[in-house]
């Protein structure tokens, strides 16, 4: 018999961890019943029972079906206690939920990702796919930027991406230790460079909020217009399906009608950035 309660989660197994710095850990895992079908951008509720549930963005290509990755700060009880977990252990899956980035809108286009902090997270699911599905996208450059190098998430996937010819990749960091070659500044001090053709190209920016007004201003001033802008917004999500209103933003809910937005949407809701 179905189970038609939408809150109650899909049993799910951990089937790989791996420890990017002393706050991130990478979760493989595996539904144990129906694989899980989302796109890049979407998010999914992850519960331990009798410790609670947390909103966690995917951060796996959508195409790695019968598995999917989440990438994990150790925050708060739940993600602390998440952190504990060995492979093999048993949590709980919801979702997934939110409107995700607008892949097949933008086949065809360049497409410009900027990351700062955490924001690698969500985008390195549209980034992977993006360079899966290579021949159906124009010119791809990714840009990210960390507090310093310690922070910088998915070191060896970015190292190989950097090798790459048909992309190009920048990284910079606040504070550099004296291992670093790279850029030093903030991200916006990279979208110059990028060599960005601003009439086939969509933006998509995800960090922390501080980021957005200083990133978009830059990419306006390369030609990016604010309807080619997508922005993925954080919020506490408590329910993930518009019910609790925790996520309320104006007439929006993040959970729903985002977490990804068109920037020209939103750009006259100011409490939403």
């Amino acid at each position: 018999m179905k189970d038609n309660n939408i809150f109650r989660p899909q049993m799910a197994e951990i089937i790989n961890v791996e420890r990017f710095t002393g706050l991130e850990k990478r979760f493989t895992i595996k539904l144990k019943g129906d694989s899980l079908r989302f796109s890049p951008g979407q998010f999914v509720m992850v519960s331990i029972l009798g410790i609670g549930e947390a909103p966690i963005s995917i951060s796996s290509s959508p195409t790695n079906e019968g598995q999917f990755e989440i990438c994990v700060r150790k925050i708060g009880s739940v993600t602390s206690y998440l952190h504990d977990l060995e492979v093999g252990a048993t949590l709980g899956i919801r979702g997934p939920y939110g409107n995700g980035f607008p892949v097949e809108e933008v086949h065809g286009k360049n497409l410009v990702f900027v990351a700062g902090g955490l924001g690698i997270i969500p985008l390195r699911s549209f980034i992977k796919y993006s360079l899966e599905k290579r021949e159906i996208f124009g010119d791809i450059s990714i840009l990210y930027g960390a507090k310093n190098p310690e922070e910088i998430l998915f070191a060896d996937e970015l190292k190989e991406w950097s090798n790459r010819e048909d992309i190009s990749l920048q990284l910079t960091v606040d504070t550099p230790d004296e291992t670093w070659k790279g850029h030093i500044g903030v991200i916006t001090r990279l979208i110059y460079s990028a060599g960005i053709k601003p009439d086939n190209t969509y933006a998509f920016i995800v960090g922390p909020p501080v980021m957005f007004k200083y990133v978009i201003i830059e990419l306006n001033a390369e030609g990016i217009t604010d309807d080619r802008m997508y922005l993925s917004l954080e919020r506490r999500m408590k329910c993930g399906i518009g019910k609790c209103g925790h996520c309320q933003t104006n007439n929006k809910y993040v959970c729903m009608d985002g977490p990804v937005f068109r920037y020209s949407q939103m750009k006259n809701l100011p409490e939403a950035l």
